[in-house]
């Protein structure tokens, strides 16, 4: 199997061959077996599924908005589990799917058999033009099977049905319709699986493993290496090569942009990148955690990522992007690069000569730049240790779910007898990187946490950053906003999240 990269000649074909298994790549797909041989690095999992006859995904908006395109995964859930996540299968790369399992809308039921979540959409009149329906039976699907979902009396706010149903969980989801009310009574009126459901039993044996291979293309190849160090081999001898975890920022680059690449390095399953430990002084998580799983699993131990994570994007995104993917993009209008540099982070970076660490207020050099090198991957994130106790998060949006900031605040205090002893600041939205208000920062510190300090450390804040006029915000409403974040925190209590729309 020959490794391809830009234009017709193989680079290195011999030293790169035996760095991937030479099996055939398939893909499960509603329980037939599919090869993926012959697939670009670069074609979306839609337009592969579509190819194949399977035309229920669609594409709507081609950036992971709409969710028309969503599919069920099969993933990992610990090492004897497995858990249907839902995710957009317009931005994954189609032979990212190689060893893996998918259902689509398709593979959940037939017009003579319908799925629970297909009946329910069916008899309360779920479905208008029914182009987005199939992308919504997907995501609701998923939830329909997730592993702790439990009927419940207890009041969510009207987010959460009685019957354990999580609406946030079809966010990234759109009906130009507008028929959501009738959506959401499909939701609500699912029970729970029935024992002899094939895809609940599937959730109590272990996922698919991801073994190394080569998917070769008529343009390139798409490689998953076996480990860390085979990883950044191959980016040292390809350094044209575009690597990707959950793709959900180059996805959008190649139905957009017109992106291609000879070589696609896939990292998102190394188990070097996907450990987590803890220590006395240190909390450390691996770059190729997905969000979803950060959510799931740690966000509990750390306040201010509870507050932010459910903020951001969809969970058909945080299903596939990673915390390490979403930094190396150096996006300035991020809502996690905010928060991290308020917990005071930093970045472990692995690279041929080994391992660095840097802060993350030093690692952006500029607008979607940093101090990575070029045959560097992000390892882990390293939070240091003890959390502040006073977090919160601010965040100036058109919507609730699934959108940009226009300024996004972070804020770690820590506060012993009512003085602030440590204030780690981030911000997001205000200039052409993510930055930490370190000016606002040593205004705090030795002060006593009220609302006249909070005041003064917001008229210091007011300044940070080079604002700009632009379509979501103008520079003097961004200045407003920073110049009140800190005393809307503590008027608001400890630990809180707050959306502005």
């Amino acid at each position: 199997m020959a490794l391809r990269a830009k234009g017709p000649a193989d680079h290195d074909d011999e030293e790169d061959q035996g760095m991937a298994t030479d099996q055939t790549p398939r893909v499960t797909v509603n329980g037939v077996v599919h090869d993926l041989v012959g697939t670009d690095p670069w074609t979306p999992a839609l337009e592969w599924l579509r190819s194949i006859g399977l035309t229920g995904a669609k594409e709507g908006c081609a950036e992971g908005e709409c969710g028309a395109c969503s599919v069920m995964l099969a993933r990992r859930d610990g090492e004897d589990r497995t858990r249907w996540a839902a995710v957009n299968s317009c931005l994954l790369p189609a032979s990212a799917l190689a060893g893996q399992e998918v259902v689509t809308s398709e593979g959940l039921g037939s017009p003579e058999a319908l799925h629970p979540v297909q009946h329910e959409m069916a008899v309360r009149g779920g479905s208008q033009c029914g182009y987005c329906t199939p992308g919504f039976v997907c995501s609701m699907a998923a939830e329909f099977y997730r592993p702790d979902r439990a009927p419940s009396r207890e009041d969510h706010g009207g987010e959460v049905g009685p019957n354990g149903f999580d609406l946030s969980a079809i966010s990234g989801n759109l009906c130009r319709c507008t028929g959501y009310r009738p959506i959401r009574d499909a939701a609500y009126a699912l029970g729970l699986p029935q024992t002899d459901d094939a895809l609940a039993s599937r959730l109590r044996s272990p996922g698919p493993a991801a073994a190394p291979v080569v998917v070769d293309g008529p343009t390139g190849s798409y490689v998953r290496p076996a480990d860390l160090d085979e990883a950044i081999h191959l980016i040292q001898r390809h350094p044209d090569a575009v690597v990707v975890a959950g793709s959900t920022d180059w996805g959008v680059d190649v139905n957009l942009k017109g992106a291609r690449a000879g070589l696609v390095i896939g990292i998102d399953h190394l188990a070097d990148l996907r450990a987590v430990t803890r220590d006395a002084e240190h909390l450390e998580i691996g770059a190729a955690l997905t969000l979803a799983e950060l959510e799931r699993g740690l966000a509990r131990e750390i306040p201010l990522l509870e507050t932010v994570l459910p903020l951001f994007a969809s969970p058909l995104i945080r299903n596939s992007a990673t915390i390490g993917g979403n930094l190396a993009t150096g996006s300035p209008i991020g809502d996690l690069a905010p928060a991290l540099l308020a917990l005071g982070a930093d970045v472990v970076l692995h690279g041929a000569d080994g391992q660095r660490v840097v802060p993350l207020a030093s690692f952006f050099t500029g607008y979607r730049r940093s101090v990575r090198g070029r045959d560097e991957l992000i390892r882990a994130v390293r939070i240091p240790l003890p959390l502040g106790e006073v977090t919160g998060f601010h965040k100036i949006a058109k919507r609730r779910h699934d959108d940009i900031s226009s300024v996004a605040v972070a804020v770690s205090l820590h506060v012993v007898d009512g003085t602030v002893q440590r204030a780690r600041i981030g911000v997001g939205g205000v200039a052409a990187t993510p930055l930490r208000a370190t000016d606002a920062e040593a205004s705090l510190e030795g002060q006593s946490w009220t609302r006249a300090t909070a005041a003064a450390a917001g008229e210091v804040l007011r300044e940070v950053g080079t604002p700009i006029d632009d379509h979501r915000a103008s520079a003097a409403y961004r200045r407003a906003v920073l110049a009140t974040a800190l005393v809307r925190l503590h008027a608001q209590g400890a630990s809180t999240a707050e959306v502005t729309r």
